[in-house]
């Protein structure tokens, strides 16, 4: 049933604005729709009256419209005090027959969105997804966005997509799964500047999160324009089929102590060569981490009195980049890179493998007279690696063997895609499958790739992020003692 409560103070785990003292509104899953649960509850000028508490970890939260929120939306998850399991969002069908696409859209001007504790799914109670479903949007200017401890499972579109300039976005503590659009390649991304690509940024940060089984980016503030600060921390990035990261416009940001492992997968074919998700450049080589010098219209941004008419002027705003890429782990399992060369000995259209660091990339670092701030060091990468195969033999297995159903496994699936087949298969770990039978059906708990058994540990002496804590409500892939 709705309650609603006054919360007197309210602790959180990272250095972000705290939510203010506000009357909440306590939701069960079995008070109704939850679209029209809070569409329906605002103030005059349309803005949300209450903050939300969802209680109910018994039956999945039904959604069939997307809820527009003009200004602040606060949504919490009290997860299962045993179990740790948290609520689940799921999209319901609309009248018209169709599987809702967006749960959430932010549309008013510096709101502040916070979600935490939440099960984002995209599968909706008839079992499918919306092929251009994206759970969370920010349409407004200026928006402050804070995601943690959430769940965002099988969105083929985007889980976080933004297209209003200026946000601030904190996303710490998030598992992120199965992302993947069975017939395009590059979308089923985590985080994305959206079409046209246009938006400013001001910070992205992006700590302590688990992504597996990702077709496009783990981020990609960074397109057209210029964007303050990028921070991408203590993340498992576990398969993607493209590159991982759109950063080339990089001018201040960390990006340490991360494990990249399979990623991008499915490389760079002779289609897309040279100028995939290159701005500026047609660079043939290809990087899990790559940048490129920035345009005129970006250095200007960074530097409002800088000289860009002339090289002197473009390299005294280079120089001011200021970029740490440190302690990271990159490797991919032998199977993938083997199955990549055997596709390459025969294939006409064969593809550019990835690279830990475009030549740019490595080019850039190299030299410290024009990039003096920048750090590359303590960095161990891998071709591929027998320990790390063993270690995650299971999930391996899985994504690149596919399970059942149209989950074909990643080998298959690049083949279809580069061979111009991709339809209606997908590839990923564990997939959630909704039974439509059960009205008090809820996902399996907990998501199969945080099992103690599957955790990631440094027995090998191998240096992983010292941070990766879903919070008391996970367990902790790097210590399953917690």
């Amino acid at each position: 049933m709705k309650k609603m409560l006054l919360l007197t103070g309210m602790i959180f785990f990272i250095s972000v604005p705290n939510i203010a003292l506000a009357e909440w509104l306590e939701i069960s899953a079995s008070d109704g729709d939850l679209y029209e649960i809070i569409s329906a509850d605002t103030l005059e000028d349309g803005t949300q009256a209450h903050e939300y508490s969802l209680v109910s970890t018994d039956m999945t939260y039904r959604m069939t419209g997307t809820v527009n929120a003009k200004g602040d939306l606060t949504i919490l998850g009290a997860t299962d005090t045993t179990t740790g399991r948290p609520p689940c969002i799921q999209p319901g069908v609309q009248s018209s027959g169709d599987v809702l696409g967006t749960l959430f859209v932010v549309s008013g001007d510096n709101a502040v969105a916070h979600f935490e504790g939440l099960y984002l799914l995209a599968a909706s109670t008839n079992g499918t997804a919306n092929g251009g479903g994206v759970a969370i949007e920010l349409k407004g200017e200026g928006v402050d966005l804070n995601v943690f401890d959430c769940v965002f499972d099988g969105w083929q579109t985007f889980a976080i997509a933004y297209n209003g300039n200026w946000p601030n976005m904190y996303i710490h503590d998030n598992v992120f799964r199965n992302m993947v659009h069975p017939n395009q390649h590059y979308i089923g991304e985590v985080v994305r500047n959206t079409w046209p690509n246009e938006a400013y940024t001001d910070t992205l940060s992006m700590v302590g999160n688990f992504m597996i089984g990702i077709n496009g980016y783990a981020a990609c503030p960074v397109a057209k324009n210029y964007m303050k600060y990028f921070q991408f921390d203590s993340n498992l990035v576990f398969y993607t089929f493209k590159n991982p990261l759109h950063a080339f416009n990089t001018t201040h940001g960390t990006f340490n102590s991360n494990v990249f492992y399979g990623t991008y997968a499915g490389g760079v074919d002779q289609a897309e060569n040279p100028w995939w998700d290159n701005l500026w450049f047609g660079d043939t080589s290809y990087g899990v981490i790559a940048f490129q010098p920035l345009s005129p219209a970006n250095a200007i941004a960074l530097d409002p009195d800088g000289d860009t008419s002339t090289t002197e002027g473009l390299a005294a705003i280079e120089a001011q980049r200021d970029i740490s890429v440190s302690g990271n782990v990159c490797s991919s399992p032998s199977a993938l890179v083997d199955h990549v060369d055997a596709y390459n000995d025969t294939a006409s259209n064969w593809v550019y493998t990835a690279n830990w660091m475009s030549d740019r990339t490595v080019e850039m670092f190299a030299d410290p007279t024009a990039y003096p701030l920048l750090v590359n060091e303590g960095n161990f990468v891998y071709d591929s690696d027998e320990d790390m195969d063993a270690q995650f033999a299971t999930i391996n297995d899985g994504i690149l063997n596919g399970t059942s159903g149209n989950d074909v496994g990643l080998l298959d699936w690049f083949l279809e895609v580069r061979g111009g087949t991709a339809a209606n298969n997908v590839w990923g770990f564990g997939y959630t499958v909704v039974d439509t039978s059960n009205d008090s059906w809820v996902p399996p708990w907990p998501v199969p790739e945080l099992d103690p058994n599957l955790s990631v540990d440094d027995s090998k002496g191998r240096p992983l992020p010292e941070h990766f804590a879903l919070h008391q409500n996970y367990p902790n892939p790097f210590n399953p003692t917690t």
